[in-house]
């Protein structure tokens, strides 16, 4: 994270914001890790915040709709058959994904998977992409919003 917010700091500060939109599209940095580093950096906090979430929501959009269009076309282009054996991780996905739902997945998943990760495993699983995009806005907002708080406070706490 120090490399991110070093190179996110080297920029030209017009272009600053551009840094933490790009540093936020990385899974596992997202915008709960982007929104900090744009604080860290000296960005005024909600631009270092949006900047955050459009880059995490950016990457989400590819990821999301990449796995929908995947998802239609094997299942358009596969014959009918038995399912094959499913994988000990997956089903325990499946099984959380199936208790949460798409709201309890896109707002509690970063505490394990990266919000690239997850989302097109919510899709994958028949959830519909257009609400899995909706909540996943709502998640990364509220990681965003929530973590990079945390760093003014942090960050006030410490000068």
């Amino acid at each position: 994270m120090a490399g991110l917010q070093n190179w996110t700091q080297g920029l030209p500060p017009a272009l600053q914001w551009l840094g933490v939109i790009l540093v936020s599209a990385i899974p596992f940095v997202e915008s709960y890790g982007g929104a900090p580093i744009g604080i860290i950096a000296g960005l005024h906090p909600a631009v270092a915040i949006f900047a955050a979430v459009v880059g995490n929501m950016l990457s989400l959009i590819l990821v999301v709709y990449v796995a929908h269009w995947v998802r239609t076309a094997v299942l358009h282009k596969r014959p009918q058959r038995p399912a094959p054996e499913k994988s000990s991780k997956r089903e325990k996905v499946r099984r959380i994904f199936d208790r949460f739902g798409v709201p309890g997945v896109s707002i509690l998943g970063p505490l394990a998977l990266p919000s690239q990760f997850t989302a097109p495993l919510m899709v994958s699983f028949g959830a519909s992409r257009h609400a899995v995009m909706a909540w996943m806005l709502v998640s990364v907002i509220l990681w965003g919003v929530g973590l990079g708080l945390l760093a003014l406070f942090a960050l006030a706490a410490i000068a």
